[in-house]
């Protein structure tokens, strides 16, 4: 290296280290100015929001209420997925794994943990290993196509075998159905008896993502499998995959809500479980629509389902159409079927690939988003019969809902006390270093651990009213409220330690 390259370098290095201080300067002071904006949200706002003295008396009481015993099982599921290419295949593999173990709840002492002795001799798992030609491999992988065109190859930046092994997504979506279908057997098996079921993940999140990724209705056939696989000696069609992606019900809760694009799946639920047809005025009743523009869209929705074939007229009465009565049993019947090859049975050549009409068919990506989200149905389900309490647990450093949706909402409609929405929009961006900082500033008033109350996951997808009314919210994007009463979200943070109660734990 002659004399001229050496002082090209330094001086490259002094830039990239006077940018570097600068820049990290500035972060530093804005993240302070923040800090500093926040100190007295705590006693102004989050003082009522945040339990901290844990009752054992109440937990042992809502434990005897809820699950009928103080003493119950659980299972905490977590996944492992990895991709190595191989000559000319790629090997996906994927695996979730259950610990299991019991919790007592006990009057006048913490709840007892015991986990089960012999991981392997007491652990449930499932995995999948699937081998297939590198070629193959942006078939069956739609995240790697550009879903509004055409798979085109770049001239400039060509698919190459070891780009397209590194950025396959296979490997990952059979991990994210292999957890969800392991907690459904495991709730559904009665010699398991599990009442309380962790995952990791965040299950709004995860549902909402499902929802996205099944939305294009135009692919489902060209870019999936799934159509045309028969069941019980019918094949699945366009209608019984749309009939499943809302199909979550609870009456109790009011599950799906009569209102935007449930509207119609609401109207399709209830003749579904009606026993004689109905009128129009008989359905409207029913779901308590008595507005007249709602009532239009009523009539809209239910000559469309006519037309499309969900529903069946005969002289003024709507039912549903006997073709797709038993939908929803056909369809967990698939699930289960396509589960157990997959990830249970060793007999198959490879179980990525099914059989319609003679003829090898590869299970996609979009197959694995459609069968991940009908399958987490199936496990809210089965919690709602066995009275089992489903938790996601994860670290979620991008949320902001609390901060930009439940705060402002709550505080524009009167439900907490107004704050300066100045000194908020100055408050750090994310929810996690919102709630740290100001259990930060306020160690000695909110011991760890504490848990923030809980709050319906639809704020997610809540902004206040543009119009200022009482009583009114819009939707975050498009007008569109994701469902109510389905989950709901809080924020915890464990512990803090002996020495320095100031050092704590993140915010999950």
């Amino acid at each position: 290296m002659n004399s001229r390259d050496s002082s090209s370098l330094i001086t490259d290095i002094k830039k990239t280290g006077t940018i570097l201080r600068k820049s990290a300067s500035g972060q530093i002071i804005d993240y302070k100015n923040r800090f500093q904006s926040i100190r007295d949200l705590f006693e102004t706002l989050l003082a009522d929001l945040v339990i901290s003295d844990f009752g054992f008396q109440n937990a042992f009481e809502t434990a005897m209420e809820f699950f009928g015993s103080s003493k119950v099982k659980f299972a905490a599921i977590d996944g492992t997925e990895y991709t190595r290419p191989m000559f000319d295949l790629v090997i996906f593999f994927s695996d979730a794994c259950a610990a299991k173990g019991f919790i007592e709840f006990r009057e006048n002492a913490p709840p007892k943990v015991e986990y089960l002795a012999g991981l392997v001799e007491q652990e449930r798992s499932v995995c999948s290993c699937v081998p297939v030609f590198v070629n193959k491999v942006p078939e069956i992988d739609q995240t790697m196509l550009d879903f509004r065109e055409e798979i085109q190859t770049s001239v400039v930046k060509p698919l190459t075998d070891e780009s397209i092994a590194v950025n396959s997504s296979i490997a990952s979506w059979v991990m994210t159905f292999a957890e969800i279908y392991l907690g459904y057997r495991l709730v559904s098996d009665p010699k398991e008896n599990i009442r309380i079921l962790l995952l990791d993940r965040s299950l709004t999140s995860m549902q909402t993502s499902l929802m996205y990724d099944t939305s294009y209705r135009s692919k489902w056939e060209k870019k999936g499998s799934l159509i045309g696989c028969e069941v019980d000696g019918v094949p699945i069609d366009v209608n019984d995959l749309a009939f499943g992606r809302h199909r979550i019900l609870n009456e109790r809760l009011e599950i799906p809500a009569p209102r935007g694009d449930y509207l119609r799946y609401a109207i399709i639920y209830l003749l579904e479980k009606s026993e004689s047809s109905l009128k129009f005025d008989e359905i409207c009743r029913e779901l308590s629509i008595i507005d007249e523009k709602r009532q239009k869209r009523v009539s809209k929705f239910i000559k469309k389902s006519v037309k499309e074939g969900f529903l069946a007229e005969k002289d003024s009465r709507y039912s549903i159409n006997s073709r797709y009565k038993n939908t929803w049993i056909r369809l967990k019947k698939l699930v289960k079927n396509l589960g157990e090859q997959l990830l249970e049975r060793p007999d198959v050549e490879n179980p990525l690939k099914i059989k319609k009409k003679g003829e090898e068919h590869w299970l996609t990506t979009l197959d694995l988003a459609f069968m991940t989200l009908l399958c987490l149905y199936m496990l809210i389900e089965e919690c709602w019969k066995k009275k089992a309490l489903l938790i996601g647990i994860t670290k979620d450093t991008a949320s902001r809902d609390l901060k930009n949706q439940v705060i402002p909402v709550c505080v524009n409609n009167n439900i907490w006390n107004r704050i300066d929405q100045s000194k908020l929009s100055q408050a750090p961006n994310t929810d996690r270093m919102f709630l740290q900082s100001i259990s930060l500033f306020n160690y000695e008033k909110l011991p760890a651990p504490w848990s923030l109350i809980e709050y319906d996951s639809a704020f997610r997808t809540i902004v206040p009213d543009f119009k200022n009314r009482l009583g009114f919210v819009n939707g975050a994007i498009k007008n569109k409220v994701i469902p109510e009463r389905l989950f709901v979200k809080s924020y915890i943070q464990l512990s803090q330690a002996k020495y320095d109660p100031q050092l704590r734990s993140n915010v999950l």
